[in-house]
């Protein structure tokens, strides 16, 4: 039987949902023990991604005008824009002007997911692709969260500095709520439930290749060896 809407994205979130140790740099980040260069390629990696993600989803809003996807992803866009407008003043604590965040080179691991996002943009299933979007914006309101507190308390980042995390990370029932409108109104069924799983199980992946690209720039710190351990 064909699970409701709301059903359908509650399982693929859960099925698709990263184990605690996939991500390698939140939690060095969580310590403290990330580089203000590594934050600083984060900031310029994500200025190419939110503008890359805002044309992706203008195109869908296009490709569904006249329907709730359209709306839909139409806002999807809007936030982009204020999430880009709030990157600037975490790239500055990080080290960053606008010249030099708008100048990183692109790095290969970091922006598969607004390629994966592009081609959703132009090939994708509408229905299916509001389910991928709404499971993985989970995983990365959770990343942005635990990010923003460590900035905080271990980097001691203002507020402002902190706000492109806090954007993502501030619950949104309503887009959910949204979101299942929108999947009610396209219609669900096996097929687009499986391209729905199939599309978020790619965009998941490329996620984590984005944080773990960013923490293959610097090595993880050295565990100190356990003085129980030597020898008598």
């Amino acid at each position: 039987m064909t699970p409701t809407p709301r059903e359908a994205l509650l399982t693929i979130r859960r099925e698709l949902a990263p184990a605690e140790r996939d991500n390698r740099l939140v939690p060095r980040i969580e310590e403290g023990l990330t580089p203000l260069t590594t934050l600083a390629e984060l900031a310029g990696q994500q200025y190419r991604i939110l503008r890359s993600d805002r044309r992706s989803f203008l195109v869908l809003a296009a490709r569904c005008a006249d329907t709730p996807a359209g709306g839909y992803f139409a806002e999807l866009a809007q936030g982009e824009s204020q999430a880009l407008a709030a990157l600037t003043a975490f790239a500055a604590a990080c080290g960053l002007d606008q010249a030099g965040l708008a100048g990183r080179e692109p790095l290969a691991g970091c922006q598969a997911y607004p390629g994966q996002l592009a081609w959703l943009a132009l090939n994708g299933e509408p229905t299916a692709t509001v389910l991928a979007l709404a499971a993985n914006f989970a995983a990365w309101g959770r990343y942005c969260a635990l990010t923003a507190r460590a900035l905080r308390d271990r980097y001691g980042f203002p507020d402002a500095a902190c706000a492109f995390f806090d954007f993502f990370a501030a619950p949104a029932p309503e887009l959910d709520d949204a979101a299942v409108a929108v999947v009610t109104a396209g219609g669900l069924d096996g097929s687009r439930l499986a391209e729905g799983r199939r599309y978020g199980r790619l965009l998941q992946d490329y996620e984590l290749m984005f944080w773990n690209t960013l923490a293959d720039l610097s090595p993880a710190p050295e565990a100190e060896p356990d003085p129980g351990l030597g020898l008598a």
